[in-house]
């Protein structure tokens, strides 16, 4: 079904000799299939670098018929006018890879195809849903042409990367699928591009391709105050694995048909929920987040917040080195102060109100901090950020233990 080039050689001195070898092109024979007709016929596929090819089979002609090396005809001889024909794949579509998404939805619907994807190029040519004999061959060219998208991001992300300062770097980014809530349309997910730069998490309609497309994304939102979960992945056939990262603040409830689901609950509650075609996509987000977050809360220091207890206005602080202060906003006088290994439990209202379970290291008793904030779920992230934070910085396996989604898939 699919032939690929042999492995490059390695040269004298122990080295590849990627420089001396071209990597031959990933081909196979597969069908197109026209979701308006409900028919498909043979295409043959080319997958290099930065392109994915769709060939069609036609005859051309190659040249006329002769008698023989030794026997030339004469120009009257009719033999020496047929034409020869061949049949022969010609390139009929070129699919750039750069900024591509895959999908292997039926638009509009949750429809999986098991052994069908599509490919959408940046400026809006489809290859068509390709179709193989197998499953496995599916996943097989899905893997391939992902590979290729997720390389070529890749050295977008590089090329970004040098005009911005080191605090402004871009983490990750790539597509993904939002599911609509309360959508009368026909819809239940439309395609998403995010990206992790800086202190911010983007969520886009189209991939930015300059700096100032930045700007015009259509949600930012500040790292330090975004929690973000793995919900759902498969782990064979239909197996389903309903993963909670909550860490204990309040859960809602979805349902969602798609293998591999996250979410990213911001600012008061609000929370967009997205899908990727591969679960080693998901684990890339998982990792990708808590690399981000963990990034801005050392250049952060700390976040300090507006807060009121009894009718007093106070300010409450979340500190990387110190841990958490409360003081008065006009005196500046602190009013307490505790580490983050103090911090024993905490409840809220899921309103407004927070309680604050800190142990005392002279009495070891429990003294309970209660105090009101206007956006309790900002804070509420926010501590969880810099507590996450501050036990992967003494512990660098911590990253690692709490990630779900990489852990199934390494068991599985």
């Amino acid at each position: 079904m699919s032939i690929e080039g042999p492995p490059l050689p390695a040269d004298p001195r122990g080295r590849p000799g990627c420089l001396l070898v071209p990597v031959r092109p990933k081909t196979a024979v597969a069908l197109l299939y026209s979701e308006e007709y409900h028919n498909a016929y043979d295409i043959r596929l080319k997958l290099t670098k930065e392109t994915l090819t769709i060939q069609k089979q036609d005859v051309i002609c190659v040249g006329r018929s002769h008698q023989g090396r030794n026997a030339p005809s004469s120009p009257s001889s009719p033999i020496a006018k047929d034409p020869r024909y061949e049949k022969r794949w010609l390139d009929a579509l070129s699919v750039p890879l750069s900024m591509a998404r895959i999908s292997r939805y039926k638009a509009g619907t949750e429809k999986f195809r098991w052994n069908a994807f599509e490919v959408l190029a940046l400026d809006g040519v489809s290859s068509g849903i390709l179709q193989f004999s197998t499953a496995q061959d599916g996943a097989d060219w899905l893997q391939a042409v992902s590979a290729n998208i997720r390389e070529l991001t890749l050295q977008n992300m590089k090329m970004a990367n040098k005009c911005c300062p080191a605090s402004d770097q871009v983490v990750h980014m790539g597509w993904v699928n939002e599911k609509l809530h309360g959508s009368d349309s026909s819809q239940t997910c439309r395609p998403k591009f995010l990206a992790l730069k800086g202190p911010s998490f983007y969520v886009f309609s189209s991939p930015p391709v300059s700096t100032f497309d930045w700007v015009r994304a259509e949600r930012t939102y500040n790292l330090c105050e975004v929690l973000f979960k793995v919900h759902k992945f498969w782990l064979t056939g239909d197996c389903c694995l309903q993963a909670n990262l909550y860490l204990g603040l309040q859960d809602f409830d979805f349902e969602d048909q798609r293998p591999y689901c996250f979410s990213v609950v911001a600012s008061h509650g609000k929370s967009h929920v997205f899908s990727v075609e591969l679960g080693s996509e998901l684990a890339v987000w998982e990792k990708s987040f808590q690399r981000a977050v963990f990034m801005e809360v050392q250049r952060t220091g700390s976040k300090t917040y507006t807060c009121s207890w009894q009718g007093e206005t106070l300010c409450f602080m979340v500190d990387f080195a110190l841990g958490f202060t409360c003081f008065e906003s006009k005196t500046k006088n602190v009013l307490w102060r505790f580490k983050f290994s103090q911090l024993k439990g905490s409840s809220d209202d899921g309103k407004t109100r927070v309680k604050l379970l800190f142990q005392n290291l002279d009495t070891k008793q429990i003294e309970t901090k209660e105090l009101e904030f206007q956006d309790l779920t900002s804070v509420l992230h926010c501590i969880h950020a810099f507590i996450a934070a501050k036990v992967a910085s003494v512990d660098p396996g911590f990253m690692d233990s709490q990630s779900l989604a990489r852990k199934y898939m390494h068991s599985n």
